[in-house]
């Protein structure tokens, strides 16, 4: 049996909002943009993709599930990322290598510093 990685699904209060901010901190493309999803992807035909979808609640509690980003240069991505609208979040990870950030919405992201060899 085959099995693709399709996308991501993120439900948000401004499912287009928010997919917009993804698409700039990621430099990928919009696929579909309509009341009931935002979708971007990499490149136009290429997997996997993250659906935006419109809910009415909100986030309330930290991720179970995060991307984690691995920049060629953390500081300045950071420092990118935060003037994009991301905010720095403390989820208790004391002196980790990564920074964990927080989307517009809330939604918590690392990036990583260089690969350790």
């Amino acid at each position: 049996m085959a099995l693709q990685w399709e996308q991501l699904v993120v439900d948000a209060a401004d499912h287009a909002e928010l997919g917009r901010w993804w698409a700039r901190a990621l430099g990928w493309v919009v696929v579909t943009d309509n009341d009931e999803e935002f979708e971007i992807r990499p490149e136009p035909h290429r997997l996997p993709g993250i659906l935006f979808t419109p809910v009415a609640d909100e986030k309330t509690v930290k991720n179970r599930l995060h991307l984690d980003l691995r920049p060629d240069d953390q500081e300045r991505e950071v420092a990118r990322l935060v003037a994009l609208g991301a905010r720095h979040v403390d989820i208790g990870q004391r002196d980790e290598p990564w920074i964990v950030l927080a989307d517009p919405e809330g939604n918590e992201f690392c990036v990583l510093g260089p690969r350790r060899s």
